[in-house]
């Protein structure tokens, strides 16, 4: 019997409801600074993450699978409190802020404890995609109530 959640997901998000979609299976993602790339000549940034298998956690398994993302037209990128190389972060959101009358926006890919890096985007042009490898995760992350 196959497991449709073993199934490798690609996405694409053309607009803010599309990159919620892609946001939520990305929580929890865990990457280092080393897993990402910003190339201003090509207007890219992408990275590549290790993606917690929500659909699988449904179903009573806890893994991980190699997953990547990347947006096109991106302007400028910017981080805040994203620690040394060897540091992991977590991602808990990615948002879009613009407005209804024009597609540029900012990008914004939020992690745990304060860190962002922010993309000024013409218009929101992003592919998620995984990769292949999917491994038994450690533990199935959790969020203490923030009320």
């Amino acid at each position: 019997m196959s497991d449709p959640a073993a199934e490798p997901l690609k996405l694409i998000a053309l607009d803010a409801d599309d990159l919620s979609v892609i946001s939520a299976h990305l929580q929890d993602a865990v990457l280092k600074r080393g897993d990402i790339a910003w190339l201003p000549g090509e207007q890219r940034f992408a990275l590549a993450l290790r993606r917690f298998d929500w659909e699988g956690a449904a179903q009573g398994q806890k893994r991980r699978r190699l997953s990547a993302l990347h947006f096109e037209r991106v302007t400028a990128a910017r981080s805040t409190k994203i620690a040394a190389d060897d540091a992991v972060l977590s991602l808990l959101a990615v948002t879009f802020t613009g407005s209804d009358d024009d597609p540029a926006g900012q990008v914004t890919l939020h992690f745990s404890d304060g860190a962002a890096i922010r993309l000024d985007v013409e218009c929101i042009e992003a592919q998620m995609k995984d990769l292949g490898p999917i491994w038994e995760a450690v533990a199935t992350p959790a969020h203490p109530d923030a009320g």
